[in-house]
């Protein structure tokens, strides 16, 4: 079926066994590809960066993705295992808490999670300071200049919801134009605190900046002024506004005075690991990396263990 093709597929670190073999079987045995190469989202966005930044010998990319959190520290390409850290906060867990504040407050929308996820996208943010932002959005009228008005889709005039301008919000009243309105204050900034404090809602779990510090410190001391330098973001969590400067100023404050910090946002962070993969597959050495097929034909799962380090 596509006995001429090569594939590059992404699988979480530490997968289980079963689920490798499985995915060997359906590349190899029912789709029938050329080669295959499994391999970690992060080490293809590692290999992006040291591909734009060759100077550098090391880096932490921060994946914060729909299901889960990871931090991994890469060093000339090769993932330092004893420095991976997962958080169980993904963007499926704020989308859902965004839902239940929101069916709690004003309108039952369990069922709506596409709705809300497009809401939660288009209106929340990571608050600079979190306790002052609270203040503001205990405010009354237009001097809560944290509360916006969300327009919800009815799916035939209006396709996709929105924000409502500023200046068109009322403050007193309703509004006249039937539209179904959510108004939304602190949810904006308390669903992505999350990635910073999931004890907030009761996951016992380090945050991204204390993760990226734990994973720093598990590692050779020589290594890791270099680790803090290149602090790298990808996954869609890092598309909230003010998700950066955020983590830069929480890691400033947890990392030793004399060391440098640096948080790296590419242009397109969602992306970034596939546009590795695209470089690694124009790689010279990509056809030492991969299996052919013939090989797994011959060999079975042993030969596709020693290949992927995974």
């Amino acid at each position: 079926m596509y006995n001429n093709t090569s594939v590059v597929i992404t699988e979480p670190y530490f997968n289980f066994t079963s689920i490798q073999e499985s995915m060997n079987e359906i590349l190899f045995e029912e789709y029938q590809f050329q080669s295959a190469l499994r391999i970690n989202a992060g080490s293809l966005s590692a290999h992006h960066y040291f591909h734009t930044n060759p100077s550098e010998l090391c880096c932490m990319v921060v994946d914060t993705g729909f299901s889960f959190t990871h931090i991994a520290p890469y060093c000339r390409s090769r993932k330092m295992k004893e420095g991976i850290r997962r958080i169980n906060v993904g963007g499926k867990l704020l989308t859902n808490h965004l839902k239940e504040i929101i069916s709690y407050r004003q309108l039952h929308v369990m069922d709506e999670t596409h709705v809300i996820n497009q809401v939660k996208e288009d209106v929340c943010y990571v608050s600079q300071q979190f306790y002052k932002d609270m203040e503001i959005a205990q405010a009354k009228g237009e001097e809560n200049t944290a509360m916006r008005d969300y327009v919800l889709p009815d799916f035939s005039s209006i396709k996709k919801g929105f924000c409502k301008p500023r200046e068109e919000m009322v403050f007193s009243g309703k509004y006249k134009t039937g539209e179904q309105i959510l108004r939304l204050a602190n949810e904006r900034f308390a669903v992505p605190e999350m990635l910073f404090h999931p004890s907030d809602i009761g996951i016992q779990e380090m945050g991204i900046p204390e993760a990226i510090v734990h994973s720093v410190e598990s590692l050779p001391e020589e290594m890791q002024p270099h680790f803090y330098r290149n602090v790298v973001l990808t996954g869609g969590n890092t598309l909230f506004p003010g998700f950066r400067e955020r983590l830069e100023a929480e890691l400033r404050a947890l990392v030793p005075a004399h060391l440098p910090v640096s948080v790296v946002f590419p242009a397109n962070p969602v992306c970034y690991a596939w546009e590795g993969g695209k470089l690694l597959a124009h790689n010279p050495d990509y056809d030492e990396m991969v299996v052919m097929r013939e090989d797994y034909e011959e060999n079975g799962h042993c030969i596709c263990e020693e290949k992927f380090d995974i």
